[in-house]
């Protein structure tokens, strides 16, 4: 585009009249219009902000909060740029420490710190300078947007100034002197802190799977509710909890049914007041002498930590809940025969005289044959028991108000996919054919592909909770909420089918493989990545799918990154339960102006010992891909609508330098 106005191409006033009227009520002289122009044209030359993309969080919250705050350890690497000349390992450690949690690394440090005036000088100079540095890829204007109210003002006069500039040093430090004098300092620090944390990562990405496994999916949904800029595709545990809240009773089940497989029960009971009385006082009346064996708690250190008496309740409790899903299952697979999931429904191939199973043709011995609520005659149907205690959880979880609060947040923020700056993200698959090619889907009828089916997902999903939606769609939208839960071509799932019964009843191993789709077998093979790319009009010299969903196994030499770079999969088992799975505790991918970094974690600890002892989470980078110059603010999505909006601004100026308007 030229600057030059004469040379600049006349608006067809016709087509653009109306909205070159409109920008003249905001920008009514050449002045204002040009002033803009300059400062957009700024803009784009800003270096790229640092995206952040984390998957299947698996309410870890201590350690995804500490990733975010330590931005996936580019916090300490700019300190370490600025002062590894100038402090210890030990005096960087602290900072960065100080940083990540200010407010109890603050006491720690007042207990034992005999120059606290000393101390202050020197770390509020340091922050300053770190801070400087996390926010010079910013404008004024953003910079400013970031900053607390009640210190806005000084800290960007701090920002701003050069103390190293002798004619502004004795303002500088007069500054620095009356926060410590007016006893400002703590909250200072605390403000500046997390200014940092904020300016670190300029948009988060998360690719689905916040809750199941972990003890803090809440938590992290209550930080994200003041999380300044991100946005999230679903995860098939998302949805599961989404349909759960609508009042899906099979999505109930399986809730609870993880939440006890794991021993985490704390998100249901603490986090959205889940009322289980009725399921523990049930499992003891009807499971009391079960020993429920295959049905003991699992799941990272968790099972250590609970006595022998909480582990069999738990069981028990884990046998029963079972039990109900897969009768609740049968009843909607029955209903839905268009899902055509008729071999899901096992309880009817079931010899309850000989305690085998019939599967694929096959029969099995069952490792439990314990049935006292299935009637062989009728064995989807529940007995009064168990319709009285799904009653109540489902009341217990359609009037849980801080659980729809959630779920507001995932309906505002989420989707099934979306396209960012050449990458299209979404959590686990995209259903193809044998030959690579889209594969259609059908929904009530209609058959979809690509990003029409993952548009009529979405959509789906939120007339699932929409005050408009008829009563009938509103329902097949709660129903299908299952579907995208466990279906073999949900895009959430895709494998030939959920062998959780197999799983608890048959030790034949066999029968536990679930056959994952298409995609899986062809996401290696460039071309087939690309044909995605170019169904979805992803576009761009460096275009990329990212997704998680499927555990990468580092510790086997599984890369994460395939299709010669086209694809990345960043499920690096931030859940506890996967550690072993995967060898290590989580990615974080990073895009920021030179280019992809993976970001491989290791187990966190606590956040105490974090305070206490200054230990971080290691992490190890693995450059993915570097650009061949430096990403500017022009390379970006919102580089191209700054773009739109200067040729609009330079069609007003000719517009006005000719008298057109």
């Amino acid at each position: 585009m030229t600057t030059e106005i004469t040379k600049y191409k006349a608006p067809d006033l016709e087509k653009d009249r109306r909205i070159l009227q409109l920008l003249s009520q905001n920008f009514p002289t050449i002045s204002a219009a040009s002033t803009e122009i300059i400062n957009l044209e700024a803009i784009l030359n800003l270096p790229k902000g640092t995206e952040h993309f984390v998957a299947d969080i698996h309410g870890e919250y201590e350690a995804f909060r500490h990733i975010l705050k330590n931005a996936s350890g580019n916090i300490k690497r700019k300190v370490r740029d600025i002062f590894s000349s100038t402090m210890r390992d030990s005096e960087i450690r602290e900072l960065c420490t100080l940083i990540y949690y200010p407010r109890p690394k603050l006491e720690l440090i007042k207990a034992v710190e005999p120059d606290l005036s000393n101390f202050y000088k020197i770390t509020l100079n340091q922050l300053v300078k770190v801070c400087r540095s996390v926010s010079s890829k910013y404008t004024r204007s953003k910079v400013r947007k970031a900053l607390p109210k009640a210190f806005a003002y000084i800290i960007e006069e701090l920002l701003h100034e050069t103390p190293d500039d002798i004619k502004k040093q004795a303002y500088f430090n007069r500054i620095v002197e009356t926060i410590i004098l007016t006893g400002q300092a703590d909250e200072f620090i605390i403000a500046i802190c997390e200014v940092i944390q904020n300016l670190a990562i300029d948009r988060l990405h998360i690719l689905g799977d916040i809750f199941d496994r972990g003890p803090g999916a809440h938590l992290i949904m209550e930080m994200l509710a003041d999380y300044k800029d991100f946005d999230l595709q679903w995860g098939n545990h998302d949805v599961l909890w989404m349909g759960a809240a609508a009042g899906n009773v099979q999505c109930i089940a399986n809730v609870l049914r993880l939440s006890l497989r794991y021993a985490n029960m704390t998100t249901l009971e603490e986090g959205y007041g889940i009322n289980l009385v009725p399921l523990v006082t049930f499992a003891l009346e009807t499971y009391g002498e079960d020993p429920c064996s295959e049905f003991a708690p699992r799941g990272g250190d968790l099972d250590v930590v609970q006595s022998d008496k909480t582990r069999m309740m738990l069981a028990r409790m884990h046998k029963a809940i079972a039990i109900i899903q897969f009768k609740l299952e049968g009843q909607l697979i029955t209903q839905h025969p268009e899902w055509q999931m008729e071999d899901r429904m096992l309880l009817n191939a079931i010899d309850y005289t000989n305690g085998t199973i019939t599967v694929d043709g096959e029969i099995y011995p069952l490792n439990d044959t314990y049935f006292p609520t299935i009637d062989p005659a009728d064995p989807y149907r529940l007995t009064p028991e168990e319709q009285n205690i799904v009653d109540r959880l489902r009341h217990s979880f359609v009037v849980s108000e801080k659980l729809h609060r959630h779920i507001g947040i995932l309906l505002t923020r989420g989707s099934m996919h979306r396209v960012y700056n050449s990458n299209l993200l979404y959590h686990a698959s995209m259903p193809l054919n044998s030959d690579g090619s889209l594969k259609e889907i059908a929904i009530d009828g209609k058959r979809y592909a690509g990003p029409a089916l993952m548009n009529a997902l979405t959509q789906k999903i939120r007339s699932a909770f929409a005050s408009d939606t008829t009563e009938d769609d509103k329902q097949r939208a709660i129903d299908y909420f299952w579907y995208l839960w466990c279906g073999p071509d949900s895009p959430l799932f895709d494998k030939s089918k959920m062998a959780t019964f197999e799983r608890y009843f048959i030790n034949d191993k066999k029968t536990h493989v679930e056959e994952k789709g298409e995609y899986y077998k062809l996401r290696d093979r460039e071309e087939v990545c690309d044909a995605i790319l170019d169904a979805f009009k992803v576009d761009g010299p460096h275009r990329h799918i990212i997704n998680g969903h499927v555990p990468v196994r580092v510790a086997k030499g599984e890369n994460p990154i395939k299709a010669n770079g086209k694809l990345m999969v960043i499920d690096g088992g931030f859940a506890r339960a996967y550690h072993n799975t995967t060898g290590i505790a989580g990615y974080t991918l990073v895009f920021h102006s030179r280019g992809f970094e993976l970001v491989q974690h290791e187990p966190f600890t606590s956040a105490e010992d974090a305070v206490a002892t200054g230990k971080d989470i290691v992490s190890t980078n693995r450059i993915v891909e570097l650009s061949a110059h430096r990403m500017r603010v022009r390379d970006t999505d919102k580089g191209h609508e700054l773009q739109t909006q200067i040729d609009e601004l330079m069609e007003l100026l000719y517009a006005y330098r000719n008298a057109l308007l």
